[in-house]
């Protein structure tokens, strides 16, 4: 038997040494640096053999050409949820690792619950909890009134004893709740540090792909919402996907962080209930639950997620300062750009703001992440400037450039075909995704300028 190796690797960075030294001197951390076993193998014989017999051993060594590889041996299959589904890129991949990652109790345990309690009805399905007791996620499914035969439930942190059970077992959906918590016997450190989290997730990773197991890793997230752990952790695996919202609202969001089977991007809407997350089929119907009263600052964008529209409010409050400083906050908008909108505005708009306060929030706890939002957010500003309100048909989408152009934005007429579908009637665009063929009901003004939009309120 092969003597095992070791090395030395940074807990802050991943950086790997031959021998122990006081500093990295990758990331300059002093006393980071931790001795973890390389070189060892821990499957054993049987698990070993079993691989070869199923054949996955010889697809991952195997020199093919590329118009030879046969795709439809492995089809994706219905996670169950259609919201989920989309996101994935249209079900799941046999062999696939999935990482979820989101806030303490936004509902990644639960939603993952639903869909193991769903599928096993079907198939084998595995459930591994390091957190919680096999009680409290009995009571959990019992509350939500799921179906509880037939799913394997495992308490355990070591990740070669959940292999071993798996190789037992042969699961074809597994799921590990969290990477966090897991721990290898090769590592000599404490759970959750960076070579623990890293050796753990590439252990649980190899056999999936050896026995083409779908794999759900669930990951903490930090303070500042990342995800937590070594970024290596998301090269690793093949679909990363963030679970969004909190106590404050009842709505959450499914965004596609990574996907190697489908568009990034790409978004889920679920409703939180007594009886676990439910899909919302038509998600612009609920982040567009306006007053009767028609208000200044208040007005519509279409926002593209991934492969659909979503109809979003967008409110701007402008008000004197108090101070010496004007302030600039975007809520669900990246800061950064609001003040670069802002100097446009002054420059090409000829209206000063210098001394305003200026707010700006994205209703319904969206992220909104693309440029297009720029001219809605732009005329909503103006219109709490000028303390007026704009027309509730009204529905604006547009990128604003430094020198006051307005660009076009990606797929222009099925935003203006969403838009016409929930009934509004006025559109403010960019010249450039003005359609051929008019689209009935709906008034389009194409503008180029910034100047020729404020005008067209």
């Amino acid at each position: 038997m092969a003597k095992a190796k070791t090395a030395y690797v940074c807990e802050d960075c991943g950086s790997e040494y031959s021998k122990w030294q006081g500093q990295c001197t990758s990331c300059k951390a002093w006393n980071t640096l931790t001795r973890i076993s390389v070189g060892s193998s821990n499957d054993s014989p049987s698990v070993q053999a079993d691989f070869r017999k199923q054949g996955y051993a010889g697809q991952l060594s195997a020199v093919q050409d590329l118009s030879e590889i046969d795709v439809a041996s492995v089809p994706r299959f219905s996670s169950s949820l259609g919201e989920l589904d989309r996101v994935l890129g249209g079900g799941l991949v046999p062999g696939s690792v999935v990482l979820i990652g989101g806030n303490p109790g936004a509902g990644k345990s639960t939603l993952l619950l639903q869909v193991m309690c769903t599928l096993a009805q079907q198939m084998s399905a595995m459930y591994v909890t390091g957190e919680e007791s096999l009680q409290q996620v009995g009571m959990r499914a019992r509350r939500l009134g799921l179906p509880e035969k037939n799913l394997k439930m495992l308490a355990e942190t070591q990740v070669e004893t959940i292999c071993r059970l798996a190789e037992e077992l042969q699961p074809k959906l597994l799921v590990v709740d969290s990477i966090q918590v897991m721990h290898s016997a090769d590592v000599q450190s404490a759970p959750g540090s960076v070579s623990q989290v890293r050796e753990c997730a590439a252990y649980l990773i190899r056999y999936a792909k050896q026995t083409g197991t779908v794999l759900f890793l669930v990951g903490h997230v930090t303070k500042d919402g990342s995800l937590a752990g070594p970024k290596v952790l998301e090269h690793m695996i093949d679909c990363f996907i963030m679970l969004e919202g909190g106590s404050d609202t009842r709505f959450r969001i499914l965004r596609g962080q990574k996907n190697r089977f489908g568009a990034v991007n790409e978004l889920g809407v679920f409703a939180m209930t007594e009886k676990g997350l439910k899909e919302v089929k038509n998600p612009s119907a609920i982040f567009l639950a306006r007053t009767d009263e028609d208000s200044a600052g208040s007005l519509v964008m279409v926002l593209w997620e991934g492969t659909r529209p979503l109809l979003v409010e967008i409110q701007a409050l402008v008000d004197g300062t108090q101070t010496g400083n004007a302030r600039r906050l975007a809520v669900g908008l990246d800061q950064n750009r609001l003040g670069m909108l802002l100097a446009v505005l002054h420059r090409h708009g000829g209206l000063f703001m210098a001394d305003q306060d200026v707010f700006v929030n994205v209703v319904g706890g969206v992220k909104v992440t693309e440029t297009g939002a720029d001219l809605a957010v732009l005329l909503a500003i103006v219109s709490s400037f000028r303390d007026r309100a704009l027309p509730r048909e009204l529905v604006v989408f547009g990128e604003v450039g430094l020198a006051g152009e307005i660009r076009p934005v990606p797929s222009g007429q099925e935003r203006l075909q969403e838009a016409a579908k929930h009934g509004f009637t006025r559109a403010i665009v960019p010249k450039a995704n003005c359609p051929k063929q008019p689209i009935a009901g709906m008034e389009i003004i194409g503008v180029s300028k910034l100047s020729e939009a404020l005008a067209a309120l």
